[in-house]
């Protein structure tokens, strides 16, 4: 009998349009929790077990939001400081909506793993606290930071490229708004 093919969209890494970056995204998403959780059974060594959930807390953030962010979904970010005023602001760029098809397998695993992993982070935190172990709070809260940066930071954009692609699409098309905006530009210049 012949297997049946998974839905597109479905949760299965094999209909991804890029793999090898999905299955780098959930490695590192996947790695840090667990040296955090099962590190103990292995060495009674606290220090190495919090540098290499540290280590691979930022190696998960660079490849997010560098890599996976880019290619899974095609969305960036990035915080730029002035250096005149010492403002920061943040800056977000997706791609071009004819350019680039997202497909919805990665998109799925994307937005699943990175609004599921900042909420294992504060499960975390709560047990650290019943359960009295302190001594964990602040990898927790590193790791707590740095996910939940990524979350905001990838929600914002995603918000900015839909709001732009339809600002974008109301200009070009030959619709009302595009007809006003023309117009209005059109009496602007004739004056």
């Amino acid at each position: 009998m012949e297997q049946a093919q998974p839905a597109p969209g479905s949760l299965s890494w094999r209909l991804s349009s890029h793999p090898i970056t999905l299955l780098t995204f959930l490695s590192f998403r996947i790695a840090s929790l667990l040296v955090y959780l099962f590190g103990l059974l292995f060495t009674d060594n606290m220090v190495m077990i919090f540098i290499i959930t540290i280590l691979l807390l930022a190696a998960d953030f660079y490849y997010l939001k560098n890599i996976a962010g880019r290619r899974l979904v095609g969305l960036r970010w990035w915080n730029e400081v002035d250096p005149s005023t010492g403002d920061s602001h943040w800056v977000f760029e997706s791609s071009e909506p004819g350019t680039k098809i997202i497909n919805a397998t990665d998109s799925r695993f994307f937005w699943l793993a990175i609004y599921a992993q900042p909420l294992l982070w504060v499960v975390l935190a709560i047990v650290a606290l019943f359960s009295f172990k302190f001594i964990w709070l602040p990898l927790v809260a590193i790791a707590l930071v740095l996910t939940i940066t990524n979350s905001l930071a990838f929600s914002r954009c995603d918000k900015f490229s839909q709001a732009s692609n339809l600002a974008g699409s109301a200009l070009s098309s030959g619709n009302l708004a595009g007809s006003i905006a023309t117009n209005m530009v059109g009496r602007f210049f004739s004056r």
